[in-house]
């Protein structure tokens, strides 16, 4: 089966479109649908990578569900069976790869955990010994581990939450 890379969900409204997950308004909710879209470094690849949606979907739902007795999230099912009548001609399209959740005020945060050095991390070090402000130890090769995991920004608008 070919990558999913665009959706076209008519006559839904299209809400935004993300390096990822297309968004649709429906009513007062939102359809979050995960595509098999590729992006690195902020960048759309032209490529895709069949059911990738569908795993990210699935992890996603994991930890709404572990976590739903610690933190209120926004999901209201993923059952395509569930979701308004108008999504029943796009079902074998939807299934194991949206949700239908509540429209929320996002919190715009984003971090990347860190275990290798590598990608923007290693380009930062490379030119100032440090990852996102964090001073890293001298002679770390590319790819390596460093002293310890970090989560770091993934934008410089942010700062770092935790040190090496």
């Amino acid at each position: 089966m070919p990558p999913l890379l665009d959706t076209e969900l008519a006559p839904l409204t299209l809400y935004a479109r993300g390096k990822v997950r297309d968004l649709y308004s429906v009513g007062d909710q939102l359809l979050l649908v995960a595509t098999d879209r590729i992006s690195a470094f902020d960048h759309v690849l032209a490529s895709g990578i069949p059911g990738k949606g569908k795993v990210l979907t699935q992890l996603s739902l994991f930890w709404f569900n572990f976590l739903a007795d610690v933190v209120p999230n926004h999901l209201i099912t993923a059952d395509v069976d569930q979701y308004p009548e108008e999504l029943a001609a796009y079902r074998d399209e939807l299934e194991g790869r949206s949700m239908l959740v509540k429209r929320a005020q996002m919190f715009p945060v984003e971090c990347v955990v860190r275990g290798y050095l590598s990608g923007s991390g290693w380009k930062d070090y490379k030119a100032s010994g440090s990852v996102c402000g964090i001073r890293l130890p001298s002679g770390l090769r590319g790819s390596s581990h460093p002293p310890a995991r970090a989560s770091t920004a993934s934008t410089t608008s942010t700062s770092p939450s935790t040190k090496w």
